[in-house]
């Protein structure tokens, strides 16, 4: 299969939709690492983009939402991949293109700011997807998110520079952790 033909795109477009259910699955029934496995959910989209573009992005986080409400036993943990995790990589892409580190940087974090405020200010019970948050004041909670935020940023970076240097311009054949 050639790496650039529908076929292909089509292929991986199903093999990310179906690690992204597998993410999601786990998120919505193992206890404590709720957020690791949204977090692990949302790369496939990203990967989606260096592979074949915003559009196909853009159709893997639909499809994963819709099927997610679908197939997850629990739909309430399907909240926070819908409002944040799942299309996080199309909006990382979009900040990225602005100039300036400084300006992608605040970007960034009054976009986090923003959607932890609305979170956990407006709608705390839904928005929390059945994750364990503990008792703190919000303000804490918003500024203390907004920070693991920024970490989970520069990971998603790490990802991505992983993902392109050790899979997409060596293939799978080539694939070592070392």
């Amino acid at each position: 299969m050639k790496r650039g033909s529908k076929t292909f795109k089509t292929a991986l477009g199903g093999i990310f939709l179906a690690l992204s259910m597998v993410c999601l699955f786990g998120a919505s029934l193992v206890p404590g690492v709720e957020l690791t496995l949204f977090a692990c959910s949302s790369f496939f989209v990203a990967f989606m983009i260096l592979e074949t573009g915003v559009g196909g992005a853009i159709l893997l986080y639909i499809a994963a939402s819709l099927l997610g409400l679908v197939i997850i036993p629990n739909k309430i943990a399907m909240i926070p991949f819908i409002f944040l995790f799942g299309y996080y990589g199309i909006l990382k892409f979009f900040i990225e293109k602005i100039p300036g580190v400084a300006i992608q940087i605040v970007s960034k974090t009054c976009f986090f700011a923003f959607i932890l405020s609305v979170g956990l200010l407006g709608f705390f019970d839904i928005v929390s997807g059945g994750i364990h948050l503990p008792e703190a004041p919000k303000v804490l909670l918003i500024a203390g998110g907004t920070l693991m935020m920024i970490l989970y940023d520069f990971i998603y970076s790490f990802v991505i520079s992983f993902y392109v240097r050790k899979i997409q311009h060596k293939g799978m054949d080539n694939f070592k952790l070392s």
